[in-house]
């Protein structure tokens, strides 16, 4: 299902814009992201509704010929074993819903609870989930009217889906709940009023259908997987500044020499920062050096001026990133799978006109690819640390001031404090970088005996992404100092740009103030995407 935008004549006010689920293509992960970070309004096209409609009749046929389905005449969850005649329906789905939404702790932010949202309803959309047409309708109208649903991020096993968040989302469907309208926090049958919807009846299966899926740790996941892009693509030409600050070499990065190793992510890097470094003279041509330190051989061993070789979190930096760019791809297309999937139980299939019981609600893919996201992000975060550590030592700075102050040592302290900031947060992301995926607990009677913890996985993405980017920040302020120390107009053409953007924001530091706000505005203004920095995002 292609989620096509359509832009009136490309006006980005929000009343111009609009999204359509249309067709069978996939949904990209930055379609759902952009809509959901933006509050465009969303509607379905009539091969989506008619799929809906076909699956619910099936169905409701099914249940006219007596069929046992779970979750239609059975009981759920550890009640597995007992039989609900379809009479007590809208009953035994209103208290699956009360019953699951047991989440705890701060609520979600908007952008995160729009993707949400739009991903349960582009697995709804796909027709296999036989939920009313009617109920559907109502989802998609919630979301465009601005509803956001309060949802308390802590308490998801992942396993028969994300059933805490998306309960949260269910009850203000049913009138019931929380919900946030224009900031505001109110009860969900008085957010309800307000649009004037009227709340879901929902009959057998139709709780099921809202809540029975990985649709929360899909949608905090895209968030998290796009900006880790966004974040990856920025740092090649954080590394390329950072390069030239600390009087790097260039040759390490000739393609040719990559050829030999032949790992795309790896090879892709190294042409990358070649070419972003083509016409730099604060890098180092190597050739130079090996010139220099010939000249200064003598019969007896003795200390050169320079080295000929450059440490790792320089020389290395195509074999570290390599891998983070390929882990990001592989994330990627497995969150984009996820979201394109039915991820549900059970799962109605009409054109083969049966029924299946099935583990689709299962969170493991996503929870792994959040875990493997998750240390991809902390790689990049020691090799960023490692480079501040690099800009801030005199000995192993290729001649820059000791903590890159340059005016009064010693009464003045540079930027020694904002390595205390990164070291912290590179050992707390280490600290988080053990995978949650594997902690499963058995629970419900054991029937659910083995959980993906995936909404969880998510959610610690995302906090290691976040300390990453401030390390990056950090980074990228250090590369600054140093070339304004060197003398900037040595910068190569392709990283000028990025500097000037940080001077914009952040001055030469010839004096010792506190650069919290700095840090803040570059993860911000420099290291995040458009559409994070419209404001819709909660912090």
């Amino acid at each position: 299902m292609p989620l096509t935008r359509r832009l009136n004549d490309r006006l980005k006010g929000l009343n111009e814009m609009h999204v359509m689920f249309a067709g069978d293509d996939r949904v990209s992960l930055g379609s759902i992201v952009e809509a959901a970070g933006d509050g465009v309004e969303v509607s379905v096209d009539s091969t989506i509704r008619d799929r809906v409609e076909v699956a619910r009749s099936t169905l409701v046929r099914f249940v006219d010929e007596e069929r046992v389905i779970y979750g239609v005449n059975t009981s759920m969850g550890g009640f597995v074993d007992w039989l609900v005649p379809t009479t007590l329906a809208s009953t035994l789905q209103e208290n699956l819903i009360n019953a699951v939404a047991t989440n705890v702790g701060s609520y979600v932010d908007d952008h995160t609870t729009r993707s949400i949202m739009l991903s349960r309803i582009v697995s709804l959309s796909r027709g296999h989930s036989a939920i009313s047409i009617e109920n559907f309708d109502k989802l998609v109208a919630i979301y465009n009217a601005g509803v956001i649903p309060c949802i308390p991020e802590k308490g998801s096993l992942g396993t028969s889906g994300d059933l805490g968040p998306l309960a949260a989302i269910a009850l203000v469907c049913i009138g019931q709940g929380k919900a946030r309208l224009h900031g505001k926090v109110m009860a969900g049958a008085d957010v309800l009023a307000q649009v004037s919807i009227e709340p879901m009846h929902l009959s057998y299966k139709e709780g099921l259908a809202l809540i029975n899926g990985t649709s929360g740790m899909v949608g905090m996941g895209a968030i998290a997987v796009e900006r880790a892009r966004y974040l990856l693509d920025t740092y090649l030409t954080v590394s390329a500044l950072s390069i030239e600050g600390l009087a790097g070499m260039t040759k390490p990065f000739d393609p040719r020499v990559h050829r030999l190793k032949p790992h795309i992510g790896q090879q892709e890097i190294a042409e990358r920062i070649w070419s972003l470094l083509g016409d730099s003279t604060l890098a180092v041509v190597e050739e130079q050096t090996a010139r220099t330190l010939a000249g200064e051989m003598g019969d007896a061993a003795k200390a050169g001026s320079q080295p000929i070789e450059d440490a790792y979190s320089i020389r290395c930096t195509p074999q570290i990133l390599g891998p983070v760019l390929e882990t990001l791809r592989s994330v990627t297309s497995t969150v984009e799978n996820e979201l394109n999937s039915s991820n549900d139980n059970p799962l109605i299939i009409p054109n083969e006109d049966d029924v299946f019981h099935n583990g689709h609600f299962h969170g493991q893919y996503v929870a792994m690819a959040m875990d493997h996201l998750t240390i991809a992000m902390t790689t990049l975060t020691n090799l960023a640390n490692r480079r501040v550590d690099r800009f801030l030592d005199k000995g192993n700075s290729n001649g820059l001031p000791s903590f890159l102050c340059s005016v009064d040592p010693g009464l003045r302290l540079g930027l020694m404090g904002g390595q205390f900031m990164t070291a912290s947060l590179t050992a707390e992301n280490r600290s988080l970088a053990m995978p949650v995926s594997i902690q499963s607990l058995t629970s419900t009677g054991d029937f659910q005996d083995i959980v993906s913890f995936g909404f969880v996985a998510a959610r610690r993405a995302t906090e290691v992404l976040r300390n990453a980017m401030y390390v990056v920040a950090f980074e990228l302020i250090c590369a600054c100092q140093a070339i304004d120390i060197r003398g900037a107009e040595g910068l190569s053409s392709s990283t000028r740009p990025l500097y000037e953007q940080v001077r914009k924001i952040v001055p030469f530091l010839d004096q010792d103030i506190s650069i919290t706000d700095y840090v803040e505005s570059v993860v911000e203004e420099v290291l995040s995407p458009d559409w994070a920095r419209s404001g819709q995002v909660d912090r």
